[in-house]
């Protein structure tokens, strides 16, 4: 079917939803737990797990340059891999429309049905394409989109409605409606070919996946994930897993994005005169991204502190700034000795600040190089915005509370899934990479790592 010349009219997906949640009052049965007091960040259940989503994460920031989920979709359920994007709105899905410049061979494309078509006058197109509105020449057009993305990519596709087969931290399985586009036209994809199968928007806008869940009352507005330098961790949709004693920040109520209040650059515990920047949280870039001045300012500090000591600069393909020393370095760990803590302290809070130790900033490449993970932002389009990307959340919980308009962010142990699951629940899990949680019978496809690094930033709209 080719979806870019077809009209169609949407299903009442509301109606299906409502019908299938009374037939189905096991999702939101409770739990027992058992506490897990041999961690620091205690991840205890307040509501019997009935309300939150847990997902594996596979990926890590070099050498595959993303993170992801896997989600199920249609009826029978697929699977498809989901890069996850705290920087994005809509989720799209490669998708057999047919489709041009799509990465995943046919069978791992997502295959649309005629009816599952959102209409240009549905209020999920206005939701996609708000604060605009849809620009429609017939009411019962079918809903485009279209993404532009900083580093000169595209994706040009059709919003549509489908089940998504997903299981609560008790167990219980639900198969929801929800909207999503179906992306049959993917140009420029940069300096790396979209790995995953598409892209899972976690922002806070209406369009967003979580907001979804949160319309149809199944979930608070809340999401978190966990990255794990040694690659995979976990991502959470709910507030079951928040741990107490979490310090909150808040963020910008008019943006979609997660914009921090402005910060200050301390270095080595020094003050660098830089200020008020404006920070974005986004897990859809690899890594953390400066405006012209900032980043220039903050790398010759970066060179100052390395004078007189044992590494000298070298050119490597993962990255524009590199070090080598008199041996190849096997991790960070052998480096980061070599290198100072990096502060952001953020104004009008009490004490809120995001340290950046040197693994926090630093990566290793295959060559046993030691690179620069912080980029020059204004080259990559993105103003005088600054990116927090994955690089600088590996090691730590982050979370961000829509309802509450705050993210926060604590030291944890991304290694392992939390441990706290119904024992019925444990079943379908493999430690540390599950692959699924029994929903589907296919498998979680497997990615291949690259020899180059990946280098992404996603941001929609900066």
């Amino acid at each position: 079917m080719d979806v870019k010349k077809s009209k169609a009219t949407v299903a009442l997906m509301m109606m299906f939803m409502m019908l299938f949640l009374v037939n189905f009052p096991g999702c939101f049965s409770a739990a027992s737990q058992q506490p897990n007091n041999k961690k620091s960040t205690h991840l205890k259940p307040h509501n019997g797990f009935h309300s939150s989503f847990l997902f594996p994460v596979t990926g890590n920031v070099y050498p595959l340059g993303y993170y992801s989920i896997s989600l199920s979709i249609g009826n029978p359920p697929k699977v498809f891999e989901f890069d996850i994007d705290t920087g994005s709105d809509l989720t799209w899905v490669q998708c057999d429309a047919p489709c041009t410049g799509c990465t995943k061979p046919i069978d791992h494309l997502y295959k649309p049905q005629k009816h599952i078509l959102v209409s240009c006058e549905h209020p999920s197109c206005g939701v996609v394409h708000f604060p605009e509105s849809p620009h429609c020449e017939q009411p019962d057009d079918q809903c485009d989109f279209e993404i532009d993305y900083v580093d000169h990519g595209s994706v040009l596709g059709v919003v549509v409605a489908d089940v998504f087969s997903l299981r609560f931290m008790n167990g219980s399985l639900i198969h929801l409606p929800l909207t999503f586009g179906c992306a049959y036209d993917l140009k420029n994809p940069g300096p790396y070919d979209p790995p995953a199968a598409g892209v899972l928007g976690l922002s806070n806008g209406k369009a967003s996946i979580l907001s979804q869940l949160r319309s149809f009352d199944l979930t608070r507005n809340v999401l978190g994930h966990c990255l794990s330098g040694k690659g995979g961790g976990f991502l959470f949709l709910g507030d079951d897993l928040v741990p107490s004693g979490m310090s909150w920040m808040p963020v910008s109520a008019n943006s979609k994005h997660y914009l921090s209040s402005p910060a200050e650059v301390f270095f080595d515990g020094k003050p660098t005169g830089i200020k008020d920047l404006k920070v974005v949280f986004d897990s859809g870039s690899s890594y953390t991204y400066f405006g012209f001045q900032v980043y220039e300012g903050v790398l010759t500090l970066v060179r100052k502190g390395l004078t007189k000591k044992p590494l000298d600069t070298v050119q490597d393909k993962a990255l524009p700034i590199c070090w080598k020393g008199t041996k190849p370095f096997k991790s960070v760990h052998d480096v980061k000795n070599y290198f100072s803590t990096l502060t952001l302290k953020f104004k009008d809070t009490q004490n809120i600040q995001l340290e950046l130790q040197p693994e926090a900033y630093l990566i290793v490449t295959e060559d046993g190089n030691a690179c620069f993970g912080i980029l020059n932002g204004t080259e990559a389009g993105l103003g005088d915005l600054n990116v927090i990307g994955d690089i600088s959340l590996i090691g730590k919980m982050v979370v961000y509370d829509n309802e509450k308009q705050r993210i926060g962010w604590i030291s944890a142990d991304c290694n392992r899934l939390p441990n706290s699951l119904d024992s019925n629940y444990k079943e379908d899990i493999q430690q540390p990479y599950a692959a699924n949680f029994g929903i589907l019978e296919e498998n979680h496809p497997k990615t291949q790592g690259s020899s180059e690094s990946n280098v992404r930033v996603r941001n929609r709209e900066l």
